[in-house]
């Protein structure tokens, strides 16, 4: 059966203005009491309703205002890719709305409803979770494109990086320079990018025969993982001559348990990172690392975006741009003696770039 307004009514003894009244965030505006709207938003949750009906209702008219939703506006990551769909998006006087789901499918759903009750055009999202449901819902009615992150399977237009290509050339590189012993510090187990980062890794690892040596650790794109997985990692013994985060924050942690440790890169431990951050040109030493456009992903993004309210566009356009190895001083020959020998630092020069 069909979910509506009405059957979560009925089982909820809420009348239907008052649900759609909660759905669409105004239950403060309404005096709605707390007791009713978690009452009202249990049920949706429990029949996984989605508010395509409220959507439909919001697309008479043009508001020239786009959503944008980010899973961690915390992350600098997504605080650039954020810049570049405002920037895109003024270009063509269009307002950005940006909400944070804070890695939370829960807050991600209240979001999406937020958005659609300030009656958007249309909506950028990098979502969390695997259920593609509420955005393949969303777009029935409304313009959607994801950015970074995307659902494999899905015909929901994207734009993201070759996450895959990035990290099989950053362990290849580790390889190499002769490390054997290269940990994997992953992030958000269920994201696309960490799935493809972290078949890389496996791949370039099978390809120099060190697939039984893959050592992947963390569940959680956050400087707190970073660090907790370095310190363990570095109780090992023998603990690995290389680490790969894969991301700036995740570096960032491990780059403070390194420091705690009183051990130095690279002549203790190698590092090379995925993403790229200005600040990392500012380290001693200068970080080693995968690039991803991010702010040609964010401008992509809203071009398709705008595309389709403005053309009333159906096509299923999916982008995925190439990455580039930024070469640092983070990454050192290694001879693999039972001390872990660190020799002669990698020269910058201008391997992986395109």
């Amino acid at each position: 059966m069909k979910e509506t307004l009405a059957t979560i009514a009925a089982r909820t003894g809420v009348s239907t203005t008052t649900i759609s009244r909660v759905i669409s965030g105004k239950s403060d505006k309404y005096r709605i009491s707390p007791e009713t709207a978690e009452r009202v938003w249990a049920e949706v949750r429990r029949c996984n309703y989605t508010p395509s009906a409220l959507a439909q209702s919001l697309r008479k008219n043009k508001t020239h205002t786009i959503g944008l939703l980010v899973p961690a506006i915390s992350n600098p990551y997504f605080a650039d890719m954020a810049s570049a769909v405002i920037d895109e998006a003024r270009e063509k006087n269009y307002t950005t709305v940006i909400v944070d789901s804070m890695e939370d499918e829960k807050n991600q759903r209240h979001a999406i409803s937020a958005l659609l009750s300030r009656k958007v055009d249309g909506i950028i999202a990098a979502p969390c979770g695997t259920d593609a449901t509420l955005f393949e819902e969303v777009r029935k009615t409304l313009p959607l494109v994801l950015v970074d992150r995307y659902f494999e399977g899905s015909r929901i237009p994207y734009v993201s990086a070759n996450n895959y290509k990035g990290a099989f050339e950053a362990v290849e590189l580790l390889a190499q320079n002769g490390h054997r012993s290269i940990a994997c510090i992953q992030g958000d187990t269920d994201s696309v990018p960490n799935k493809a980062r972290v078949k890389g890794y496996r791949d370039a690892l099978k390809k120099y025969g060190l697939e039984e040596d893959a050592l992947i650790v963390g569940d959680a794109f956050s400087i707190q993982n970073g660090y907790l997985e370095t310190k363990l990692l570095l109780s090992r013994s023998p603990r690995p001559t290389a680490i790969f985060a894969l991301s700036y924050t995740i570096l960032l942690g491990v780059l403070k348990a390194i420091r705690d440790s009183s051990l130095h890169i690279p002549e203790d431990l190698s590092i090379l990172s995925f993403d790229n951050h200005i600040s990392l040109d500012y380290m001693t030493p200068p970080m080693t690392r995968v690039s991803q456009p991010v702010e040609e992903m964010g401008h992509l993004a809203t071009k398709l975006l705008l595309d389709y309210i403005e053309n009333n566009s159906d096509a299923v356009t999916q982008l995925s741009l190439s990455t580039t190895l930024v070469p640092g001083f983070s990454v050192a020959r290694c001879d693999n003696t039972t001390e872990q020998k660190l020799i002669a630092p990698a020269s910058p020069g201008t391997r992986g770039r395109r």
